[in-house]
């Protein structure tokens, strides 16, 4: 049987500073970290960089040329206590959210990453005062030919053979960007200049199929190999093709249809029929070319498909996947049936009228709201004006956000986004780790996914290892932490 899906999203917010911090994102961003995490807590944890392995390659080499993902330990890191991490990554404020057993948990953390990154920029303005301004964006692209990401991780069971992930995933990320797309005004990178509108912000970043690298030559499947637990146990599948979506409906679909289709890969229940794209990359960018949803890809067996059509193949094998095994790998029935019953209503609107799905998702919500301007005002679809609300869409602002003005369907309550600010999810290691830093952050020298570094005033440091996410949890630990005064009473327990 496969795994518990245990996920989590990595967000590089786009940032934009004026004043003081005019061309340096750097410095922005080490502001942004500083100030809330000085602001929230009377002690901060750094980020422990002992077990950082970016170098390691999923197929058990590295290609000639390849270039590991730079790590990058002399810029600023906190970890939160609501066990996510908050630090400065590639000249951008990054917000990865602790792990999370479902889709919709990892949405109330991801949307608690909002709220930090407001926070922090709030905060970061009232320092500079008349001295400058800093904006942040939830966005994947500067408009002059810049990426960042929004990266998934999934934890997998290590048995499956890898370049079975690659065969299965290959045209289903190519795909999923119908429901998990962001929307773009135009294009950067493709050399198409007829592109009007785009369904991803990110297709036009990826020039490879697989490969190690996630800031150049980018992969459609990324091979880094760092698992972030036992690693003869379990492998962490780092999802780099996904765009940061406003939109709690993408964020839940992108998650739930990603966890379902490796449950079925995990046990080999996935669609029977080989879909590898003849051509993959050329693929991915019509498909996000083409907002019809019209555009058939070709497959290396001569058959052609729509992105919709191999989505709707998913579907059909994850129900008979659901009633044969169970929702236990994808968070438990209830989240299973939830994201079946969404990607349904999806697929189904996408099918008969893309516009009825405006409040769900993020794409046809900009889609939507941009062909209307535009008619209205005379405008083209190259019209500065367009370009200019494609950034506000994504701006954290709520005076000036579009995103916030769309009305966007919520699957989760304010009062969760909040206390998820603060606290760690109960159902994963995050929560130990979360407890500990708000419980003893004095002690604590240093925190990453995998273990904490305690300092208890002895000869020696003393590291708690947490090799399984699927450990820790408040069900697990809760009591003990409730009943310890003092971390050496806690280490002294947990050694017993």
């Amino acid at each position: 049987m496969a795994i518990s899906k245990i996920c989590g999203i990595e967000t590089e917010y786009g940032i934009a500073a004026f004043g003081e911090f005019e061309g340096n994102p750097v410095g922005a961003s080490s502001l942004l970290v500083n100030v809330y995490a000085t602001a929230q807590y009377r002690s901060r944890t750094d980020w422990d960089f002992e077990d950082e392995t970016p170098g390691s390659d999923a197929r058990g080499f590295l290609r000639q040329g390849s270039m590991a993902p730079l790590v990058e330990t002399h810029l600023v890191n906190a970890v939160l206590t609501n066990g996510a991490r908050l630090y400065v990554d590639h000249a951008h404020p990054e917000y990865s959210s602790p792990e999370c057993s479902s889709a919709l948990e990892a949405v109330v953390w991801d949307r608690a990453g909002e709220v930090i990154v407001t926070k922090a920029t709030e905060l970061a303005n009232e320092f500079l005062g008349p001295r400058g301004k800093i904006i942040c964006y939830k966005n994947n692209s500067d408009r002059k030919g810049n990426s960042y990401g929004c990266h998934e991780n999934y934890l997998m069971d290590r048995s499956v053979p890898f370049p079975k992930i690659i065969q299965e995933l290959v045209p289903f990320f190519i795909s999923r960007q119908i429901i998990a797309g962001a929307g773009k005004v135009g294009q950067e990178n493709s050399g198409n200049s007829d592109v009007e509108f785009q369904i991803s912000q990110r297709a036009d970043f990826f020039e490879e199929v697989v490969g190690l690298e996630t800031t150049i030559k980018r992969p459609i499947i990324n091979t880094r190999d760092e698992p972030h637990a036992h690693s003869d146990r379990y492998r962490r599948l780092h999802v780099i093709i996904g765009d940061a979506n406003m939109s709690e409906t993408s964020t839940f679909l992108k998650l739930g249809t990603t966890a379902f289709a490796l449950a079925m890969i995990e046990d080999s229940k996935s669609p029977k029929h080989d879909r590898t794209p003849k051509s993959p990359i050329e693929a991915l960018r019509r498909v996000s070319q083409d907002p019809t949803l019209s555009y058939k890809i070709e497959m290396a067996d001569g058959s052609k498909l729509s992105a919709l059509d191999l989505q709707e193949e998913w579907l059909s094998c994850a129900v008979e996947y659901f009633e044969r095994y169970g929702g236990e790998a994808v968070g438990g029935d209830e989240s299973a049936s939830q994201i079946i019953r969404s990607w349904e209503r999806v697929l189904g609107g996408l099918r008969r009228d893309i516009l009825t799905l405006s409040k769900e998702l993020d794409w046809v919500a900009k889609y939507a709201l941009f062909s209307a301007y535009k008619d209205r005002h005379g405008l083209t679809w190259d019209s500065p004006k367009l370009a200019a609300m494609d950034l506000q869409f994504h701006d954290l602002r709520e005076e000036k956000s579009l995103a916030k003005r769309v009305g966007f369907k919520s699957l989760v309550t304010s009062e969760q986004v909040l206390s998820a600010e603060k606290d760690p999810p109960l159902t994963t290691r995050a929560y130990f780790r979360g407890m500990c830093l708000k419980k003893w952050p004095e002690a604590i020298v240093s925190a990453n996914w995998d273990s904490l570094l305690f300092d208890l005033g002895e000869e020696s440091l003393q590291r708690v290892p947490m090799l399984d996410p699927l450990k820790g949890t408040e069900k697990m630990v809760g009591t003990l932490l409730k009943e310890c005064n003092e971390p050496r009473e806690l280490l002294d327990k947990l050694g017993a």
